[in-house]
């Protein structure tokens, strides 16, 4: 049985597609176009009660009984544990994993976030106070990434990526749109060139066509 992925154009919509696409498992999609306020829907705040994409419906969850999921870093974990793949079992090649998840979820997420709603308000003091604030902190966890990538392929594991390197991708394919241009950040260029490659993560990124 699919599982239903509940998304939008969105980074964080894209982390789940990209995991699923990875993890080969089946999975349709419901788009909840969020420019209509659809998220709002009673539908879908049944079981996604923050009001935020993505969320997941899986039927055949945990003891074969549906689940649902919301929050992408949950359902990251989810899968990961669903599947056994790209989330290590041992607890000391687990925690590197769960550190740079967390790092997406509370700052490589928020801030560029708020890099793009300053963007878009109309130009004086605030826009640029606001902008000028996050846009540096923006620049400073792309700064850790880079250093954290010197010498490896992926941000937490060897030999594959894991989920961690899902969450980071789906927010680091903006980087042009929160004007970080990869120029001084190369092992970031390179992780980004090696993931993109992907025939997997490519085909999640075409979800939803929006």
């Amino acid at each position: 049985m699919a599982i239903e992925l509940w998304t939008w154009n969105t980074p964080n919509g894209r982390k789940i597609s990209v995991a699923l696409e990875e993890m080969g498992l089946p999975y349709t999609v419901k788009t909840v176009d969020i420019s209509k306020d659809e998220q709002f829907n009673p539908e879908f705040l049944a079981f996604s009660p923050n009001n935020r994409i993505p969320a997941i419906k899986d039927p055949d969850g945990p003891d074969g009984k549906p689940i649902t999921v919301f929050e992408s870093g949950a359902i990251l974990l989810y899968l990961g544990e669903k599947t056994g793949r790209f989330l290590p079992r041992d607890l000391r090649a687990r925690i590197p994993v769960l550190e740079w998840l967390m790092w997406q979820m509370g700052g490589f997420g928020p801030m560029p976030g708020q890099v793009h709603h300053f963007l878009m308000q109309p130009e004086g003091p605030a826009r640029d106070y606001g902008f000028n604030r996050y846009h540096k902190e923006t620049r400073r966890l792309y700064g850790v990434l880079d250093r954290r990538l010197a010498g490896r392929e992926f941000v937490a594991t060897e030999g594959e990526p894991s989920v961690a390197d899902f969450a980071i991708l789906g927010w680091a394919w903006r980087h042009e749109r929160h004007q970080v241009p990869f120029d001084d950040l190369p092992h970031v260029a390179a992780w980004y060139e090696r993931m993109m490659a992907r025939p997997a993560t490519r085909r999640g990124f075409e979800v939803p066509l929006s």
